[in-house]
């Protein structure tokens, strides 16, 4: 029988924690990206090229996107495509932290159907598939229940919650943050914190795998404006994202716009 794409997803995945954390002490040959784009190191380019020879061998009729391929425009005629960041939170990786994660997610027609976001290092494997729930190490994880938006525990770089981007009044939260989007995703999915925000213009391999956990734990997952997040555009870029459970979206979405 064929392997589900989220069982690929799960073995590449392991696959690449492999990888990277092989070059975990060597020479990392750290550069910036143009346009300010951040770093990429030797452990970046050598998942990706994993990533993409065992991705693309088992699924050769699938698209792919990735944060350190080339993008020639060639996914946009295909209807599914693979959408990956090879290592998200290179700034984490560089410096030896273990917050860092490997994002995978397959995208049909616009919606993620199969997602992946693994940490190595923390040996956390959050995996998802559209209908059939999503789960920490096997394990099934809801969103939390929290109603009350004063007090609420809020992923967010400290720019969002400056009060000029609240017309409706700056909420009283406590906010936490953690360098690779993909995992903050992950841990309101998983109930650890209440919601996740980011203002800023956000690109696909971030957000697409944590999207859809977020989706199977329950939550509510948005742009910043409340729209329907679609991946596989031709610029492939959300404005912002907004996460949380039904109540805590509405009361932050309020307060945004």
């Amino acid at each position: 029988m064929p392997e589900s794409d989220l069982d690929l997803l799960i073995t590449a995945a392991r696959a690449a924690g492999k990888v990277a954390q092989a070059h975990q002490g060597g020479d990392l040959q750290i550069r910036e990206k143009d346009d300010g784009a951040g770093p990429v190191t030797a452990a970046d380019l050598a998942v990706n090229e994993l990533l993409e020879d065992q991705l693309r061998a088992a699924r050769p009729g699938y698209g792919w996107l990735s944060e350190e391929s080339a993008d020639p425009g060639v996914r946009l005629d295909h209807d599914t495509v693979f959408i990956i960041d090879p290592i998200d939170g290179t700034r984490s990786f560089i410096e030896g932290a273990r917050s860092w994660a490997h994002a995978l997610a397959v995208v049909q027609d616009g919606q993620v159907t199969a997602a992946v976001v693994y940490l190595p290092m923390l040996d956390r494997m959050y995996a998802a598939q559209r209908g059939a729930g999503a789960t920490l190490n096997g394990a099934p994880i809801r969103a939390g229940a929290r109603s009350d938006l004063s007090g609420a525990e809020i992923l967010a770089a400290r720019p969002a919650l400056e009060p000029r981007h609240w017309p409706g009044g700056l909420p009283d939260v406590t906010r936490v943050h953690r360098p690779s989007l993909a995992y903050r995703l992950s841990l309101v999915a998983e109930g650890r914190y209440d919601a996740m925000l980011t203002l800023r213009p956000s690109w696909e391999w971030d957000i697409a795998a944590g999207s859809l956990l977020l989706e199977e734990a329950g939550a509510k997952v948005t742009d910043r404006q409340g729209g329907a997040l679609r991946f596989n555009n031709p610029t492939p870029q959300s404005n912002g994202v907004l996460a949380a459970n039904a109540p805590l979206h509405a009361a932050l979405l309020e307060r945004l716009t």
